[in-house]
């Protein structure tokens, strides 16, 4: 990886911002995709392994409501880790460098992912996916601030959903992986010695990776503000008065699509298991490598979307049609149903359209000095929110008596509300990445 050298990182003349090389524009984005990629194996990795783990290590106890409940835990876990990480991590971001708070990102998930192999009951799992949460959170406001620094101007709408992809990409590798090494209760500890590998770029980032040039000349006047008492801590700034109304309507756009993926969508996965693993392994891992295939084509899509219909428009747009096919894939086909892996492809590919839409869209509400913090504060809000919405999903798994497509069509109705939520708030679509207040 290209690196900067320190006496061309700010010119303390002109105080103006010296753009990277293009070499090392290139490894900001191939790590942020790897980085990103990563991170999409470790939330795919509990829809697919999350059955059987649970009999693995229930034995004689386990239950298809209990697995049901356990995998509704597994997530909550992963995601409360998520967004305390996404907030701690993301200020991290804000305070040592874009760069560096990534690698710390990728060594937490990796490492804690890997410890999973020798776990030997699943209350132990269970603290793990919250470790491993930590990392996944941090990751994404970092990497999504870098990107945005590191390439503006017209090409961000294809770079940013290029980001999102990676998180998908990543979810569709272990799909494949998964097809040709089955996940049974008797091999799922593989799996998890194959999460442990980012640890290497982890290091990698750590030592090699440029950092952000406008975040290195923000860190130089914001040191001189702080000096003379005028700049308060990037995390307590989001909540004054300048930047409130805006931290608020990015916390309300980040929750409805964070909460609908986690708490409807994914119980596809498990009910795809249910009913087709006695009869073919393999079935779980290709309905969640359509799934992903839609996915990483959607959240590629997702900014090129907003950017042509404008921010309200589309998100309105990709409610609605989210919604509408979400009921589709659990009340209109089911597993082992030729329908079935279609409608899968195509939900992962509305579904996740909105999450292109928040890579661009998030970092346009806030200046330079608190993106990382701002934007990982609204996108982990989310997911504080999406806890709270699997554990509920869980106990509705219950009440419906372990039906699948009734808790997922149930959960599906999240997607409704941002067909009307998005015209309460502005029209951010002007971006700010280019000023800084």
């Amino acid at each position: 990886m290209d690196s900067v050298s320190p006496n061309h990182k700010v010119s303390n003349h002109s105080q103006e911002v010296q753009p990277l090389s293009g070499r090392a524009k290139v490894a900001v984005i191939v790590a942020a995709f790897l980085g990103l990629l990563f991170d999409g194996v470790e939330l795919g990795m509990m829809p697919l392994a999350s059955l059987s783990v649970s009999i693995s290590l229930l034995g004689e106890r386990f239950t298809p409501t209990l697995g049901g409940e356990w995998f509704a835990y597994f997530t909550a876990a992963l995601m409360l880790g998520a967004a305390i990480g996404g907030i701690a991590l993301g200020n991290l971001g804000d305070r040592i460098g874009r760069s560096r708070a990534m690698g710390v990102c990728i060594l937490f998930y990796s490492v804690f992912a890997g410890l999973g192999a020798w776990v030997q009951t699943q209350e132990q799992m269970l603290v793990l996916r919250f470790m491993v949460g930590l990392g996944v959170g941090g990751l994404w406001p970092n990497g999504i601030a870098l990107v945005a620094e590191c390439w503006p101007g017209a090409s961000r709408p294809l770079v940013s959903g290029a980001m999102m992809a990676g998180l998908n990409v990543g979810i569709l590798s272990l799909s494949q992986a998964a097809r040709v090494w089955t996940l049974t209760e008797d091999s799922w500890r593989w799996l998890f010695h194959l999460a442990a590998l980012p640890a290497v770029l982890g290091v990698l980032v750590l030592v090699a990776l440029p950092e952000s040039p406008q975040w290195l000349q923000s860190r130089t006047k914001n040191q001189a503000e702080k000096a003379k008492g005028k700049r308060t801590s990037s995390l307590s700034e989001l909540f004054q008065p300048g930047l409130l109304r805006l931290t608020l309507v990015g916390i309300m756009v980040s929750v409805i699509p964070m909460v609908g993926a986690w708490s409807a969508s994914k119980w596809m996965i498990p009910w795809a298991d249910n009913v087709a693993g006695s009869q073919n392994i393999g079935y779980k891992a290709a309905t969640q490598g359509w799934w992903a295939l839609g996915a990483a084509l959607g959240s590629l899509a997702g900014a090129q979307v907003a950017f042509w219909l404008g921010r309200r428009i589309s998100y309105c747009l990709i409610s609605l049609l989210t919604f509408v096919i979400t009921l589709a894939m659990f009340q209109w086909t089911a597993p082992l149903s030729p329908s079935f892996h279609p409608t899968v492809f195509c939900q992962g590919f509305i579904g996740t359209l909105f999450f292109g839409w928040l890579a661009l869209s998030l970092p346009e509400l806030f200046p330079l000095r608190v993106r990382a913090t701002g934007s990982g504060l609204c996108y982990n809000s989310g997911r504080f929110a999406t806890a709270v919405g699997v554990f509920i999903a869980g106990w509705l798994f219950s009440y419906f008596g372990s039906s699948y497509p009734t808790v997922g069509s149930v959960c599906a109705a999240i997607y409704a509300l941002g067909i009307f939520a998005i015209w309460v708030v502005p029209d951010f679509s002007q971006s700010q990445l280019q000023s800084e207040p």
